[in-house]
């Protein structure tokens, strides 16, 4: 019988090393799912991953699915190394859109510049209150996060759906659960012509930035780190506990919140059951699979859009249903995590 025993000191090679593996490991099991399926392998994979990319508008399109999910992973990860496990940034996504989607029905006719403005303000507000819920939660009643995370995502859901097939439905929407198209004041410009690639970029541009400066040069990152690898250590040098987590789910959350504005002001141009495919939940791979740092979020953020853009691909050019894009990501978690196990322990045969 075999039991894992933990290693002393882990391999940092090694470590940034398993992504590759659990990419690796993920296109060998994908071509045998693809054979299983009867496609033929090479025609598959240059479907998957070649063909969306061979237009510049699948590559732009690339860059508009790539920002939100980076812009949220980029907040995931500063819970993630405290070990704060954000697994809502969905729902929190869904109540920053609601918010800013509020402030553009509202302001509907407008020509003000500051639509835009309020709404993004709105957005982070929205957020950070659903990612503030879970951390009173946790800090008064030592609720665990992971669970009331994902609880609250089923809220902020029934809570969107409930706004657009009622207060906010279009009236000339022919009855369907959507608010009215957003007008030009409440939408971020065209930056690419012939694109969707919009302004909404510069707020992923500018999170990739601060949050490489905050792990780079503040000591509150040295907190979330010491107290996520050594909470004993935490707390004999006085890091408060209760402000990391503050800290952490409030961050997260108002990152998750400006990529839902992000959504709503951008390619989806109003508030409907549909403004994310799961970005949310598809960033806590983006997350662990850049190794919670800021650059590395942005290569795996990319290749997560690119699964994403790989499996409306597959719908036309392979008749798949798009549970292949789920299939792919778990794949990839999975492979991940695995890789990350062996790298943190030994197989030990016991006596």
């Amino acid at each position: 019988m075999h039991l894992l025993e933990p290693r002393a000191r882990p391999s940092k090679v090694m470590r940034w090393t398993a992504p590759l593996i659990a990419i690796a490991a993920t296109l060998v099991v994908g071509s045998l799912l693809f054979w299983a399926l009867g496609k033929p392998v090479v025609e598959s994979f240059h479907v998957f991953f070649i063909q969306p990319m061979e237009t510049s508008y699948g590559w732009s399109e690339l860059l508009i699915k790539a920002c939100p999910l980076i812009l949220i992973a980029e907040g995931l990860a500063i819970g993630f190394k405290a070990r704060i496990y954000n697994i809502g940034a969905e729902g929190q996504l869904i109540i920053g859109a609601l918010f800013g989607g509020g402030v553009a029905i509202y302001m509907d006719g407008s020509d003000s510049a500051w639509v835009i403005p309020a709404m993004v303000v709105a957005g982070a507000i929205g957020g950070a209150l659903w990612g503030a819920l879970p951390a009173w939660l946790r800090t008064h009643f030592n609720a665990q996060e992971t669970l009331t995370t994902l609880m609250l995502t089923y809220v902020a859901t029934f809570i969107l759906s409930y706004m657009v097939h009622g207060p906010w439905r279009d009236p000339g929407g022919m009855n369907f659960p959507q608010s009215i198209m957003f007008g030009d004041s409440a939408l971020f410009s065209i930056l690419l012509e012939d694109s969707r690639v919009n302004t909404s970029v510069y707020m992923t541009l500018f999170a990739v930035i601060a949050f490489w400066l905050f792990n780079a040069r503040s000591f509150m990152h040295f907190q979330l780190e010491v107290g996520g690898h050594a909470p004993a250590a935490s707390r004999y040098a006085g890091f408060s506990a209760r402000q990391t987590v503050w800290f952490s789910l409030v961050m997260s959350g108002m990152t998750a919140g400006l990529a839902g504005v992000g959504e709503i002001a951008g390619p989806v141009g109003q508030l409907n059951l549909n403004i994310s495919p799961g970005y949310g939940f598809a960033a806590i791979i983006v997350a662990y699979l850049g190794r919670l740092h800021a650059f590395g979020i942005v290569l795996a953020g990319f290749l997560m859009a690119l699964i994403y853009l790989g499996g409306e691909a597959a719908q036309v050019g392979l008749q798949m249903p798009f549970a292949i894009t789920g299939i792919f990501q778990g794949m990839l978690l999975f492979f991940l995590l695995g890789s990350d196990v062996f790298i943190d322990n030994r197989l030990r045969r016991s006596a």
